[in-house]
């Protein structure tokens, strides 16, 4: 346990970072996830353009790596134009 006043700060602030982190990392899979899993134009549209919003986000601040972001975004456009192709 740490004994210094900075040290005790440095754990509660590195704490909140952790839930913080943890929920973004969550929300993008959970995004992606439910892109990939539609069929239906009209909602995997909605859901795309939420996807690419919390995607872009969570570069913007370090959360993803820009080769990574891009490389989710590309599947999820993927999945959108055969989706609208097939229909």
């Amino acid at each position: 346990m740490a004994h210094h006043k900075s040290a005790k700060k440095r754990i509660r602030s590195s704490e909140r970072k952790k839930a913080v982190n943890k929920m973004t990392d969550s929300k993008i899979k959970t995004v992606i996830k439910k892109t990939l899993a539609t069929d239906k134009k009209e909602e995997l549209e909605v859901l795309y353009k939420e996807a690419i919003s919390v995607i872009d986000k969570g570069t913007s601040k370090g959360r993803l790596h820009k080769n990574t972001a891009a490389r989710k975004k590309s599947t999820i456009t993927k999945h959108l134009n055969k989706v609208i192709s097939a229909k």
